[in-house]
């Protein structure tokens, strides 16, 4: 039996649990399926006692960071705004194991701690949704994404929530071969894995700043009704406001017309599942509310530059060609 990696988590306070225990349980998972103890997860805080997460349970942990415990990687776990908490000798040890070829992730808000590290120079992050802005701006060097994850070069970085699991499930993709992720996707119950690129779920209000009550609650109907979608008239009428100042609203703050933003969504719907589902695509169609196979194929075609059945090869034969196992640095 080989020795197991040991995957280190910093929690900081008002950590995310579901965030954790998502990351723990693909560690468990990968484990059990791979028949050895790969992975053995270490539980770290700043000062080497008990963390209290947001939801206000304590966590037990093994000990302080910097200490002499021997990590592969190490993930800063992390929900809030960092401002209040000294991270300088921290951050100075996180540099120290990025230079020494260490693993390094961030959940949550732990992207930041990361960048202010200086550990996110020229790589692609993300951050939980609320503070992509704040650290796009104060880290001109990083491209600051609002994707569900990034892996690039040995920083990988997600928001908070189910997004953990999504981005160590892909680790595993790229250290094992895609076969063992899903595997192991299916392990926990997951239909799926989401792709790096799917972008964080953001609430309708905060996505358009909040500047439109009318607005948003349109957003969320369309959300809503994707298999059958509403007509405009039918929003206009449920929300209270006329056709022609719907129109105004999507026009102002969206510059698309609501058929069209809503074509964008159900076109967006239909490529996550082309690409992460085992529906046929005339399923898929009409689940995005198409009324018939040409009719969903051109639509896609002209939105993506590809039919539907194009794209689904593509994915074919990204399957086809992965190896079952592949084992890499893990830096």
């Amino acid at each position: 039996m080989s020795t197991p990696q040991r995957y280190g988590f910093l929690l900081l306070p008002g950590f995310p649990m579901l965030a954790l225990a998502g990351a723990l349980e693909v560690l468990g998972a990968a484990n059990a399926l791979l028949g050895e103890q790969s992975y053995a997860p270490h539980l770290m805080s700043l000062d080497g006692e008990s963390v209290r997460a947001a939801s206000g349970a304590g966590v037990e942990v093994q000990g302080r960071f910097a200490s002499d415990v021997e990590l592969h990687a190490v993930f800063v776990v992390s929900d809030h705004s960092l401002g209040a908490l000294d991270l300088v000798a921290c951050q100075q040890w996180l540099a120290a194991l990025g230079e020494a070829g260490c693993l390094l992730g961030g959940i949550g808000t732990g992207a930041a701690v990361m960048a202010d590290a200086g550990l996110l120079r020229g790589h692609r992050a993300t951050i939980h949704w609320p503070h992509v802005a704040e650290v796009a701006e104060r880290h001109a060097e990083t491209v600051v994404s609002s994707n569900l994850y990034e892996i690039d070069r040995g920083r990988l970085t997600c928001a908070g929530g189910a997004a953990s699991i999504d981005m160590l499930l892909a680790w595993m993709g790229i250290r094992h071969g895609e076969r063992v992720a899903q595997e192991i996707a299916a392990q926990l119950g997951l239909e799926r894995i989401r792709a790096r690129d799917e972008r964080q779920l953001v609430p309708s209000a905060a996505r358009i700043g909040g500047s439109s009550a009318k607005l948003a609650e349109a957003l969320a109907l369309m959300e809503a009704n994707l298999s059958e979608p509403l007509p405009t008239e039918d929003i206009a009428r449920l929300v209270g406001v006329s056709r022609r100042q719907l129109e105004r609203l999507f026009k102002q703050h969206l510059d698309a017309l609501p058929s069209r933003y809503y074509l964008d969504l159900r076109l967006t719907r239909a490529r996550r599942l082309l690409q992460q589902s085992s529906q046929s695509i005339l399923q898929i169609g009409l689940a995005c509310g198409f009324a018939s196979g040409p009719h969903f194929s051109n639509a896609y075609r002209s939105h993506f530059g590809r039919t539907p059945r194009e794209e689904r090869s593509q994915r074919a034969a990204a399957w086809r060609d992965a190896p079952p196992v592949r084992e890499e640095s893990p830096a």
